[in-house]
């Protein structure tokens, strides 16, 4: 029989065709018995937790939820209830009930949806339990929820079925509320700190704002290319320019690039920007805001999170450590004066593909991203990154070949990239021109536009949401902390709803 914490897929699929017949069957009785199989709303005297929280012996409630087990004894049944916020056991019997509704009853499968009126009562073991006087049909499940002790072989399907995931694992649902309590956090904190949310577009006539390959698609009604975003960042500049001096947009970014343990093409990104403000004061606002959130949901003890060698200290001080200094930690003291053919045999002696076009400086960040990012587990802000990576950002007055920048890493991943801002017009198109070649196209002019009318010096930053939600709640793969993460497309044997009935 189905039970709480079972796999999320059924066990024996080709039982599946012969099982939604019997529970079509069953539905069919139902109505004829006057129990329509679907019903309409029904009034709750609360959730199933707020009814647990308030118990009172004889106290008569309405709850409602998913049947997740169905213990029959004869003369009387016992079951659990599920809905959004708790489970709960509920009894009927024959004495109780009567006959006719009681033999109703039994006819129930574990996953569907009903609605019970009764007495609240201790059990002799101390279970709160709903002694059942009435109940109402409210939604019949035709196939069954997933068995409790067969494994699952695909990994897979508890992300094509998330729905089943949720179902039959509690510890998955907590995991998503911690996500909505991050992302609530984030949000109030940046509201605390005077920052206004806006929206921006999505689909975009260019893509800007960062370097990544886009989703394209054609808009009818203006016979024109239109491109999904991949950064808000060139319309909440935009903003700066029309006098807004703190923004930020919790946004859905589209990147038409690999799926990995850390990248899913749909991603979720936060995106703050401050005029008169710099990197720094960017880097004091993600470290505040990020341990914020990660006290509001630790609220005791030490700020540590994940486990093993993935474990992570987020208390403060975090290091700054520049670009050029890991570097040369990593490759010797020598590394930026060897030519490109030593550099190269050197990265390929760590095992990293470097092919032959390659220059030194891809070569360096080759070896800054594939044998330097991933060490860094404790928060580290990567500063002074090579001008030619960041087009969007100011030079450092002592050295323009570097930006005034940071990457905020940790454990192993890129959170958050915070800039001071370029505001220069006329700089900021030579670097567009340089970055897109012969595809001018690319170019926001109309954003080239909007600098030339002035936007104030600012600092800006953007935060990986998924990839935080992945740290605090010590997950590995990002899959995990998405709802219904992008997988690669393949067949499914999705009942046909009107097979076997007679009906269409």
């Amino acid at each position: 029989m189905p039970q709480e914490g079972s796999s999320p897929v059924p066990a024996d699929a080709h039982s599946l065709p012969q099982e939604r017949e019997q529970r079509i069957a069953k539905a069919r009785k139902l109505a004829e018995l006057g129990r329509a199989p679907y019903g309409r709303a029904f009034a709750r005297t609360g959730t199933l937790a707020e009814v647990r929280a308030a118990f009172e012996p004889g106290r008569v409630v309405r709850v409602a939820g998913r049947l997740m087990t169905i213990r029959n004894m004869g003369k009387s049944v016992f079951a659990d209830l599920r809905d959004g916020t708790d489970r709960f056991q509920v009894f009927a019997s024959r004495q109780q009930m009567g006959e006719e509704p009681y033999d109703v009853f039994k006819l129930l499968d574990t996953g569907d949806h009903i609605g019970v009126e009764g007495e609240l009562m201790l059990t002799r073991t101390g279970e709160q339990t709903v002694r059942v006087d009435k109940w109402t049909m409210l939604s019949k499940a035709l196939l069954p929820l997933p068995e409790k002790w067969h494994g699952i072989k695909d990994p897979e399907a508890r992300y094509r079925r998330r729905y089943l995931d949720l179902i039959s694992n509690p510890e998955v649902r907590a995991r998503f509320d911690l996500r909505s309590r991050i992302v609530r956090e984030l949000r109030s904190f940046l509201w605390s700190r005077g920052y206004t949310e806006v929206e921006t577009p999505m689909m975009q006539p260019a893509p800007g704002g960062a370097l990544a390959r886009p989703f394209e698609t054609h808009y009818s009604a203006l016979n024109a290319s239109m491109y999904l975003r991949i950064a808000p960042e060139l319309y909440l500049k935009r903003l700066l320019v029309g006098g807004y001096d703190r923004v930020f947009e919790l946004n859905r970014n589209f990147r038409n690039e690999g799926l990995s343990k850390t990248h899913n093409p749909e991603f979720t990104m936060l995106e703050a920007y401050e005029a008169y403000s710099d990197m720094r004061g960017m880097m004091r606002l993600v470290q505040d805001m990020i341990l914020h959130v990660a006290r509001t949901v630790k609220p005791e003890g030490p700020l540590e999170f994940g486990s093993g060698d993935q474990r992570v200290d987020m208390a403060p001080p975090w290091r700054e450590a520049a670009y050029r200094d890991l570097i040369v930690e990593k490759m010797g003291p020598d590394w930026y004066e060897l030519d490109r053919a030593r550099a190269g045999e050197r990265a390929a002696a760590l095992g990293l593909d470097i092919a032959p076009q390659m220059d030194l400086s891809e070569i360096t960040h080759e070896v800054y991203e594939k044998a330097i990012e991933k060490t860094l587990m404790a928060p580290t802000f990567v500063t002074r990154l090579p001008r030619e990576f960041v087009p969007l950002a100011r030079t450092c007055e002592d050295d323009e070949s570097v930006v005034d920048v940071y990457e905020l890493v940790i454990q192993g991943k890129e959170i958050s990239p915070g800039y001071s801002e370029l505001n220069d017009p006329l700089d900021q198109r030579r670097r567009f021109e340089a970055q897109v070649g012969k595809e001018r196209h690319r170019m926001d002019e109309d954003f080239l536009a909007a600098l030339e009318q002035s936007m104030p010096p600012a600092g800006g930053m953007g935060l990986g949401v998924d990839r935080l939600v992945m740290i605090l709640a010590g997950s590995e793969a990002i899959r995990d902390v998405i709802l219904f993460p992008q997988l690669r497309q393949k067949p499914e044997a999705v009942p046909d709803a009107a097979a076997g009935t007679g009906e269409r």
